[in-house]
C-alpha cells in the first residue's frame, strides 16, 4: 500500500487532466480574485446555483478594488438569493483588507490569506495552491471524504485533534518532488472534482475512480461508512412576525437588519416576536386592513424559521414608522433582501 500511496498525487493529475471539470467559468485561471471569489460562493452552495451569480459578480466588480469600494448594500444586493450572507459580508471586508493592507495585491501564502475575513484553513489553501502553486492541502467536504475514504480514516471528526490528524494525512496525500509546484494546481482541483462527481455520499462510483487501487474503503466494500461523525446537528425552531406593508403603487416599507442577528445587514420587513407586538406597530384605526398570508417555513442551516407575514395594504406612503422607509417597486428588487422576503414580494408582482 505505501509503494501505491506515493503515485496517489500522479493518479489524481492524470484523471483531472483527461477526465476532470474543465469548463466552469473560475477553472483554467491564475486570478486568485476570481479563484477566492468562486471558493466562496461555492461554500454550502452547489455549482449550478453559483454560475450565475459568478458572472453577475465579475460583471459588476470585475476585480478586488471594485468590490472593496463598492457599498455594502450593493454588494448584499448582487448576493442576495444565495444565502449564508455572512459571506458577502466578509467578501466586502476581505477586498477592503487586501486593498489597505496588501495593496490591491492578494498574498500567495496560505499562512497569509489566511489572516483575511472569511477566509478559513481550506479556502486559504485552494487560492494558494491553485494560483501560486504552493504544496498545502485543502480539506472541504468533498476533499474530506476522498481522503477518508482513501486512507479508511474512521476517527470521528467530531473531535478536533481528529480532525487536525485528518489535515496530516491530507498533506501525506500532496504531491513531492520537482515537479510538485507545477502539478498543485491539478490536484487539487483533481480533488475537489473527484468529491463532486465520483466519490459522492450516496453510491459513490468505485468503479471508474482513479484511485480505486489505493482505496482502503471500496476494497472493504464499505465506502458509505465515511467520513465517521457522530455529533448531531441540533436543529431548532423560530415563529417570526412579518409586517408587509405596501402602497397601491407597490412601495414597500424596509427595514434594514441590525448585526450580528438573522438576516444581519438585508433590508426585511419589520420582524415581530409575536402577532400582538405586530398589532401594536400597525395604528388601531388600520388594524381592519390587515390581512394574513399563509404561514411558511424557511429552512437555515441550524433552524427552522416559521414565517408569519401580515398584509398592510395602504394607499399611499404617508404613514411612516421609526425605523425603516418606504422603497418603490422599482427600486426594492435590487436591494438585498433574504430569500423568504424575496419570493414574498415577488409574489404580489405575479399574482
Amino acid at each position: 500500500m505505501r509503494a501505491r500511496k506515493a503515485d496517489f498525487a500522479a493518479r489524481v493529475v492524470a484523471w483531472q487532466q483527461a477526465h476532470g471539470r474543465n469548463d466552469l467559468p473560475w477553472q483554467n485561471t491564475r486570478d486568485p480574485y476570481r479563484v477566492w471569489l468562486s471558493e466562496i460562493m461555492l461554500q454550502q452552495t452547489q455549482v449550478v446555483t453559483v454560475r450565475g451569480y459568478f458572472d453577475r459578480f465579475l460583471a459588476r466588480f470585475p476585480d478586488v478594488q471594485a468590490l472593496a469600494t463598492a457599498s455594502l448594500d450593493d454588494v448584499l444586493g448582487l448576493w442576495s438569493g444565495l444565502g449564508y450572507y455572512s459571506r458577502a459580508r466578509n467578501l466586502h471586508r476581505c477586498a477592503q483588507q487586501i486593498m489597505a493592507l496588501h495593496q490591491g495585491v492578494f498574498p500567495q501564502t496560505s499562512e497569509v490569506l489566511e489572516t483575511l475575513p472569511g477566509i478559513g484553513r481550506s479556502t486559504a489553501a485552494a487560492i494558494a495552491s491553485l494560483c501560486f502553486g504552493e504544496r498545502v492541502a485543502i480539506l472541504d467536504a468533498n476533499v474530506k471524504r476522498v481522503v477518508t475514504r482513501v486512507l479508511g480514516f474512521d476517527a470521528d471528526l467530531a473531535q478536533a485533534a481528529h480532525v487536525r490528524a485528518l489535515w496530516d494525512a491530507a498533506t501525506g496525500l500532496l504531491p513531492a518532488g520537482k515537479s510538485a509546484k507545477a502539478d498543485m494546481p491539478r490536484y487539487t482541483q483533481g480533488m475537489m472534482d473527484l468529491g463532486a462527481t465520483v466519490c459522492v455520499p450516496a453510491k459513490p462510483a468505485c468503479d471508474v475512480c482513479p484511485v480505486r487501487v489505493d482505496c482502503v474503503a471500496g476494497a472493504a466494500g464499505d465506502p458509505q461508512r465515511y467520513p465517521v461523525r457522530t455529533r448531531a446537528l441540533k436543529r431548532s425552531s423560530q415563529s417570526i412576525w412579518l409586517l408587509w406593508a405596501q402602497t397601491a403603487q407597490g412601495d414597500v416599507w424596509l427595514d434594514k437588519r441590525p448585526t450580528p442577528g438573522v438576516w444581519a445587514g438585508l433590508y426585511c420587513l419589520p420582524l415581530f416576536a409575536s402577532e400582538d407586538a405586530l398589532r401594536q406597530a400597525v395604528p388601531s384605526h388600520l388594524h381592519n386592513l390587515l390581512q394574513a398570508v399563509p404561514v411558511f417555513t424557511h429552512v437555515l442551516t441550524h433552524k427552522d424559521l416559521h414565517l408569519h407575514a401580515w398584509c398592510l395594504l395602504l394607499a399611499d406612503s404617508s404613514l411612516q414608522w421609526a425605523s425603516g422607509r418606504w422603497v418603490s417597486a422599482d427600486a426594492w428588487p435590487d436591494v438585498g433582501l433574504p430569500a423568504p422576503i424575496r419570493k414574498l414580494l415577488q409574489s404580489s408582482t405575479t399574482d
